[in-house]
């Protein structure tokens, strides 16, 4: 049962992205942090901006599929009911789990997210994804909070991109006549609370010039009305491991209404 109210799903709906009443306790976000203080430490070799299914434990405690050893902490923060009840409000009742990312941009030296859309490389046929971004600590504009578009998801359109270099988290940027630089609105949240944006939404974040750490945990629900392409490739020009053929997933509520989706390729025992 979602714990959205009628007003905060309409707003999703219309906007594109919501910032819901609901947080996350603040006992379970010091934990989270301890988690990424941990995250950061097992991965020196990655920028912590791109680290990629922090979801996914190896037994061992290798890394996995996608160069990141991770922790079990975000997967129980993804699959706990509370998180869950909020999802469903926007997706429905049938959940799956398929993504968990990790967006810490240091002091002073925070990667920019160049402004973009998920769905442009995304497997999932068809195309619908909810992420949820849950700030572990205050992310706001001078930190390099994330931005977005309100309403640039409605005509549920995919816009081309480009190659970006340089310093930046990601290597994809939308095209510059695809929004209107004075409709971006900054999203700020205080530590534990989140927000939720469609997968169309055009969305990025500046660089982090502050003297704070900004850190945020993207996790990426789809609807089990879709199912996951594990044989589309996605052409990718930056140095990120992204392995969508083995990408784990995870039935988390409901059932696979599609029929289609693998839920055995690229599981650790990770429940």
């Amino acid at each position: 049962m979602s714990i959205l109210n009628d007003s905060e799903i309409a707003s999703y709906h219309e906007r594109g992205y919501l910032i819901p009443e609901y947080r996350v306790p603040a006992d379970r976000i010091a934990a989270l942090r301890a988690a990424l203080d941990r995250l950061i430490a097992e991965n020196p070799g990655v920028r912590p901006e791109q680290l990629i299914s922090v979801h996914v434990e190896t037994p061992d405690g290798s890394a996995n599929a996608e160069g990141t050893r991770g922790d079990r902490q975000f997967l129980d923060l993804a699959s706990s009911e509370a998180l869950l009840d909020v999802v469903e409000g926007v997706l429905g009742p049938d959940i799956i789990l398929w993504g968990c990312a990790m967006f810490c941009k240091p002091p002073a030296d925070g990667m920019r997210v160049p402004m973009h859309q998920d769905g442009h490389y995304w497997p999932i046929r068809p195309l619908a994804t909810c992420t949820v971004w849950i700030a572990l600590e205050d992310s706001d504009r001078e930190n390099g909070c994330l931005r977005v578009v309100p309403g640039s998801h409605r005509n549920r359109e995919l816009f081309g991109h480009t190659t970006e270099t340089g310093h930046v988290a990601l290597s994809e940027q939308i095209v510059s006549d695809a929004y209107d630089a004075d409709n971006v609105v900054d999203v700020e949240l205080e530590a534990g609370q989140m927000s939720l944006h469609d997968v169309y939404m055009i969305h990025g974040s500046e660089p982090n010039c502050s003297d704070r750490r900004r850190s945020g945990l993207a996790v990426r629900y789809m609807p089990a009305t879709s199912y996951w392409d594990r044989s589309h490739v996605t052409p990718d020009a930056s140095e990120l491991v992204v392995d969508y053929s083995s990408r784990p997933l995870w039935l988390l509520r409901g059932r696979d209404v599609s029929g289609r989706n693998d839920f055995a390729a690229g599981h650790f025992g990770n429940g």
